[in-house]
């Protein structure tokens, strides 16, 4: 049996000290009587059933843009809750089925855009966690849970990943069911995790991707740098260090190639951003009628900008993504590469919290649908996190998560 008093409730007691400073979670009222709910209906179910389930007593935050039975979702914005209600996401119901106990609402940015929240880098707090999933990647960073749930429709579960020193997963487009979110971008907007450790993070994967295949122990792969004006657009601290990681993976026996890619980085961004702001401004088209007045400024521009963008226009932009997706992997064909390796982000955490950080590092491969992991590779001044940025072949999460656990042993990222 699960001991509520021994042990979730000593958790609960530390990430509610930890918190008064990060700020990772959404505010609740009656947590421990809400988990003790949970555990109950959890062991009734343990105890008939012929196997324990696979996530049995995990504490998991789930980003508050997606609905969780018995929680509100405000999605980080002064809209009414009642206005944003709707049925649980599957995502949730998966991972309760799995016996997983929800720890609580993480922060987001107003409705996943670029207006931050309040929470803090857990290893340093004068940065920004990154976003728009926020308080999920700053959740496990601090320990208050092993795995949460996040999103991306540009960077928003890589960068916050790499900010804040954990793992991050961003599936195939469509791998995890997003029913029970609130969208930003449909044609983009990909549920994600974040996680503690390779293992947890497989456990996870099996539990939320759609027709999870155990893939044994995959051959070391070819890596490919892309280089080109995509690879340019991080810092120079960012691709110094990047530089000595792809020195330290040839000198164990890995593979790297480096291949011409994304040279028209610019036009890909220019139509991603079109793309997510037409979407954002249907989805919102409602909701913002009535309540205009209570949204963030940036999050108002973007509804008001997206207005413009036409449906032959949208239609385009999703034709775009399909069409990088088949570059992509033409080049990979092509060169013979298995899976690219880049910057997880264009720098360290940005001091402050009125900016969450440049998602340019990720936003083609979200563009293409394509899934990629961030992995901690090393520390830099300010005790500020660093990772690298792994993509696959659409639909080979799984050998992308097995290649990213050889990773793992070799990065020694502590």
């Amino acid at each position: 049996m699960i001991d509520l008093d021994r042990s979730i409730a000593l958790q609960l007691e530390r990430t509610a000290a930890l918190d008064l400073e990060i700020e990772a979670l959404v505010g609740e009222e009656n947590q421990l009587r809400r988990l003790q709910g949970e555990v109950d209906a959890l062991e009734g179910r343990v105890s008939r059933a012929m196997v324990p389930p696979a996530l049995r007593g995990c504490l998991v935050g789930i980003k508050d843009i997606f609905h969780v039975d018995g929680l509100p979702t405000r999605a980080g914005s002064l809209l009414p809750p009642e206005a944003l209600a709707g049925e649980e996401a599957a995502c949730v119901r998966l991972l309760k089925e799995a016996g997983a106990l929800v720890l609580g609402k993480t922060t987001t940015t107003e409705f996943a855009f670029f207006e931050p929240g309040p929470t803090r880098n857990p290893n340093n707090t004068a940065h920004t966690p990154g976003g728009s999933s926020s308080g999920s990647a700053a959740a496990v960073a601090a320990g208050y849970c092993p795995l949460a749930i996040g999103s991306q429709t540009v960077g928003s579960v890589i960068r916050p990943a790499a900010f804040c020193g954990v793992l991050g997963f961003k599936p195939s487009w469509g791998r995890i069911p997003s029913e029970g979110m609130l969208y930003y971008s449909p044609s983009v907007d990909t549920v994600g995790v974040f996680a503690r450790s390779c293992a947890w993070m497989e456990v996870a994967a099996s539990v939320l991707c759609a027709n999870w295949k155990s893939v044994g122990e995959p051959r070391l792969p070819t890596v490919g740098i892309p280089e080109g004006p995509y690879l340019a657009q991080a810092s120079g601290e960012a691709l110094a260090l990047f530089e000595g990681q792809v020195d330290r993976l040839q000198g164990v026996g890995w593979t790297v190639r480096r291949v011409p890619l994304l040279s028209d980085i610019g036009e890909i961004n220019a139509r991603h951003t079109r793309l997510i702001s037409g979407e954002m401004a249907r989805v919102h088209a409602d909701l913002f009628a009535q309540y205009e007045a209570l949204y963030r400024p940036k999050t108002a521009q973007l509804v008001r900008d997206g207005r413009a963008v036409t449906e032959r226009e949208i239609g385009r932009a999703r034709a775009g993504c399909v069409r990088l997706r088949e570059e992509v992997e033409a080049a990979m064909d092509a060169s013979d590469v298995d899976m690219w390796l880049t910057p997880a982000a264009t720098g360290p955490a940005p001091r402050g919290l009125a900016s969450t950080g440049d998602p340019a590092m990720n936003l083609p491969w979200t563009h293409a649908g394509l899934p990629s992991c961030a992995v901690p590779c090393q520390r830099v001044a300010g005790n500020l996190p660093m990772g690298l940025q792994c993509v696959a072949r659409s639909g080979q999460d799984e050998l992308l998560l097995q290649w990213v656990r050889s990773l793992e042993g070799i990065l020694d990222y502590e």
